[in-house]
């Protein structure tokens, strides 16, 4: 991993700062795409103490804001001439139904659009990489998913953990669409579930989540350990040629039903394209 460029987002907290570590550690250059700069900033700065590799630079991005992910990813290919891995790791849980400035439901659109639109304003600089990966975050929160065209951004019948749910299956249906699109290219993309992880994530939901979340937190995984699985995807030799699989502890293993219709992802796909403008 060796001065390989690592786009990750939401680096600066839970298995994204570990991430972000543990690939400094290799050698790596990192650019951390983070929407607090203070966060970003402090983070930044401990994981130089403690790796002793100064290779780290930030972009600031809200991924509620298609506007703003324009702008990350055009900051990123000014800068650079590839990227080698791309991990989508930021997650947002809303406690209400709320719309972002582009009209989208904000746990659809930060994400599932977060991922689709900055992966795909990447793909060029990946495809420059000798072997580029992509890696995005998903769930097994996904099972709990529905995908209804009619009713994709839960305009009725909203609930924040249908909403997470749902955007999680779209991860791994995002996966699956996107990976063939990359056949017979010189890239990857795999997707994973963390693990159930005491990180602060669960804080952004209602106040029952929230309760839950924090009585849960002594039985859910360390920050640590939840990183395992995407640092894998983003150096192991054994899934270099690994393409749209889903992958729970460092293993590829089969996701729901709806995850699996190539229909749905890509009607997903082409329904992205038209709210993103691509």
């Amino acid at each position: 991993m060796n001065n390989k460029l690592c786009v990750i987002t939401g680096a600066n907290s839970g298995i994204g700062f570990e991430t972000t570590k543990a690939l400094a550690k290799k050698g790596s250059y990192i650019v951390m795409v983070c929407r607090n700069e203070d966060r970003a900033e402090a983070a930044r700065q401990q994981i130089i103490d403690e790796t002793s590799n100064p290779g780290i630079d930030i972009v600031l991005c809200d991924f509620a804001i298609q506007s703003e992910i324009r702008s990350a990813a055009e900051k990123i290919k000014a800068d650079y001439d590839k990227v080698d891995v791309l991990i989508n790791n930021h997650g947002f849980l809303a406690a209400e139904r709320e719309e972002t400035v582009d009209g989208l439901e904000k746990t659809f659109a930060v994400n599932h659009i977060g991922y689709f639109l900055f992966t795909n304003l990447l793909l060029d600089h990946i495809k420059a990489s000798d072997y580029g990966r992509i890696i995005n975050v998903a769930s097994e929160a996904h099972r709990a998913g529905e995908f209804d065209p009619e009713n994709i951004q839960l305009a009725e019948g909203y609930k924040p953990i249908k909403a997470y749910g749902n955007s999680k299956l779209f991860n791994i249906l995002f996966t699956k669409e996107l990976a063939q699109r990359l056949v017979d290219t010189n890239v990857t993309v795999n997707c994973l579930h963390p693990g159930v992880v005491a990180s602060n994530f669960g804080q952004s939901g209602s106040w029952l989540m929230s309760m839950l979340y924090t009585i849960g937190k002594p039985f859910m995984r360390s920050n640590k350990k939840g990183a395992e699985t995407q640092i894998y995807l983003a150096t192991s030799d054994d899934v270099k040629d690994t393409n749209g699989a889903y992958f729970k502890d460092k293993k590829a293993t089969t996701p729901s039903k709806t995850a699996r219709d190539a229909e749905a992802a890509r009607l997903l796909w082409e329904m992205s394209e038209k709210l993103c403008g691509l």
